[in-house]
């Protein structure tokens, strides 16, 4: 191809993806953000969390132009590859890598970058007298940089990269105050239980290239109804693997709680609107394999029912503001992961409530920062109480969170989480009943722990200790609440209206038809928002009316597992840490006393023995001719005794 031809191609290529070719500056602005910030040192301390923000700010407002572009666009028409080029050429491996942007990932996109770009905001005022604000910062940026790569990616294998820039980026935050020693164990605690995921990632994406011959999203939906229900069951189950470790689902979850250690604006991003969801993208975006393996897909399902029930069973009972909404996330997480193992009647579900879930959770965990704000960095539930009337922002963004979270029409969560316990209840046989009815005892239970806190911190008598002087935030911390709040009010009803949201994905996750649930959706409206009323009446009873101790009560066993995680850190001991402890200690005994010890002795051996034969060696003549006399007797004795 000569050179008029090539420039012709293109700008043919540019005239088709218009603003759409730029894609990769979504990725590289916060990238270059995060490369500033970290290698212009001490020069950068006092703009550099300036530069963060504008450059997060940017990848939002290009996401939102590459988004209205496909809106004009029809619908075949708006995915689209990106760049394309041969990455780590290997024997036969060859991939073509680029990004991919079509809804599911746009959609991803808009979530991270402006849930991402408040929290920058929110982070300004919060971090403004941490003496190493610009290295937070910079962190920030790598988090979302590596975030947005792992959803454009157009291949496992790409995506597997920003998979593991995020781990990074989160040990980092979580371990942001390592001064602490218990900072940095529990960031060393997610950074370990994660690299059991990444394990059945990395498995998952071999596994591919010897099915397929490659390992590009393209490639393998083509290939997954052909390649049989074993094999892809197979893959299915790694992928979940992957999955259990990045959203923290059981029975990889244990490192959720302790991640509370790094900063508040930390617990937002990782917990709300980024990597948490990653395994549930993950899960989506590989619909065409999940799908050709039914098992695997039921897998997916029930390891989110029971998440969802443990989460929700663990916030019951803490009363530590940050760990009680991680609880939540877990369970949260939990309905997105039963409503992705529903098949093409949740997929979009699971993204619409990961959306909604998005915002209130975020709004949440930054008004749970605003309140420590103003309770000199107290957690502590039971040291709150009567804050409504000190901090009236931060309690009226809270309450839309806390309403949107519940369910209660007509705010963001009514829309997206009931239409997961509808569509649970959708099936044949026992499945509808068992995930139906988990789905929605969940919601009841959503709305005793969530009341629980809400009331705890805002509601009943002031059980505050006597230096604390609650104060509302600065605006740099409270704007980003309020647009959140706003997003949790209004959010669901805007993407829900006419099926929008779902159209919207359709293309990349099916359609769903015309199922319906085994019970009446009145009825289950009716049935979800009866158990709702009810949780929140109890918690109400509990925390609100009655007095709450300021020291907690001994309570149940079952108070007292909730507390203890559901004693998940023993059973990890107990079945993992101690016998792989054992089993190393055996190996290192084994080599040093066994494998080390028999080479040292043989060595011993041939070292003595060979010092005892150099002593023969004394350079006499007369030594020598008695040696050789001794043999020629020793022969001739030995011939005469044989004869």
């Amino acid at each position: 191809m000569n050179a008029s031809a090539l420039l012709a191609a293109e700008a043919e290529v540019a005239a088709a993806t218009g603003i759409t070719a730029y894609a990769w500056l979504l990725i590289g602005l916060p990238l270059l953000g995060a490369g500033i910030l970290l290698l212009g040192g001490k020069a950068t301390n006092a703009w550099g969390h300036y530069l963060a923000t504008a450059l997060s700010w940017a990848s939002f407002v290009l996401g939102l132009l590459i988004t209205l572009s496909m809106i004009g666009r029809g619908a075949e028409e708006r995915a689209m590859s990106v760049g394309g080029w041969n990455w780590v050429p290997a024997g036969q491996f060859q991939l073509e890598t680029g990004l991919l942007v079509d809804q599911l990932s746009v959609s991803f996109v808009l979530l991270i970058t402006f849930v991402g770009s408040l929290i920058h905001v929110y982070s300004i005022g919060y971090m403004e007298h941490d003496p190493d604000r610009r290295r937070f910062f910079a962190y920030l940026n790598l988090f979302v940089a590596a975030m947005l790569l792992l959803v454009l990616a157009d291949s496992y294998l790409l995506l597997f990269v920003g998979w593991e820039g995020v781990g990074l980026a989160s040990y980092l935050l979580i371990g942001f105050w390592n001064h602490n020693p218990a900072y940095a164990t529990a960031a060393n605690k997610a950074f370990f239980v994660n690299r059991v995921g990444d394990v059945g990632m990395s498995i998952a994406i071999m596994f591919m290239f010897a099915t397929f011959g490659s390992v590009d999203f393209a490639t393998v939906n083509a290939g997954a109804a052909e390649a049989g229900s074993t094999a892809m069951t197979v893959l299915g189950l790694l992928l979940l693997v992957g999955a259990c470790a990045k959203s923290a689902q059981f029975p990889l979850q244990s490192w959720l709680g302790d991640a509370m250690a790094g900063p508040t604006p930390v617990s937002a991003l990782i917990h709300a609107a980024t990597m948490v969801t990653a395994g549930v993208y993950l899960i989506v975006r590989s619909n065409a394999v999940f799908d050709a393996a039914p098992n695997a897909q039921l897998a997916v399902a029930i390891v989110g029912a029971i998440t969802l029930l443990y989460g929700a069973i663990v916030g019951c009972a803490k009363d530590d503001i940050k760990k009680a909404l991680a609880a939540s996330t877990m369970s949260q997480i939990g309905y997105m992961m039963l409503a992705a193992g529903l098949g093409p009647v949740g997929y979009a579900f699971a993204i619409f409530h990961l959306i909604t879930h998005g915002f209130f959770k975020a709004g949440m965990f930054l008004g749970a920062g605003s309140v420590m704000h103003g309770m000199n960095d107290q957690v502590d539930m039971r040291r709150f109480g009567g804050l409504s009337g000190a901090m009236k922002i931060t309690w009226a963004t809270f309450a839309l969170g806390w309403l949107a979270i519940l369910g209660v029409p007509p705010f963001s969560g009514f829309w997206s989480k009931d239409k997961i316990i509808e569509a649970a209840f959708i099936g044949e046989g026992w499945r509808p009943w068992v995930l139906g009815g988990i789905a929605l005892l969940g919601a009841g239970i959503t709305a005793f722990y969530m009341s629980r806190l809400f009331f705890m911190t805002f509601h009943g008598k002031k059980r505050w200790t006597d230096d604390v002087h609650p104060h509302e935030s600065p605006l740099t911390m409270t704007i980003p609440m309020m647009v959140l709040a706003v997003g949790s009010g209004l959010l669901g009803l805007v993407l829900s209206w006419g099926g929008m949201f779902t159209s919207w994905l359709e293309p990349v996750t099916g359609g769903h038809g015309e199922e319906h649930p085994v019970l009446p959706v009145p009825v289950l409206i009716g049935l979800t928002m009866l158990l709702v009323a009810a949780g929140a009446a109890y918690a109400w009873m509990l925390y609100w009316r009655d007095e709450v101790p300021q020291v907690a009560p001994r309570g149940s066993l079952a108070t007292q597992a909730a507390r203890a995680d559901l004693y998940q850190d023993a059973i990890n001991e107990g079945l993992f840490m101690r016998p792989g402890t054992h089993l190393t200690r055996a190996l290192v005994f084994t080599d040093g006393k066994g494998v080390d010890g028999l080479v040292g002795s043989l060595a011993a051996t041939v070292g003595g023995l060979s010092s005892r034969l150099r002593r023969i060696q004394t350079g006499y003549a007369r030594s020598y001719a008695l040696t050789m006399l001794t043999g020629v007797v020793a022969v001739l004795g030995a011939l005469w005794v044989m004869n």
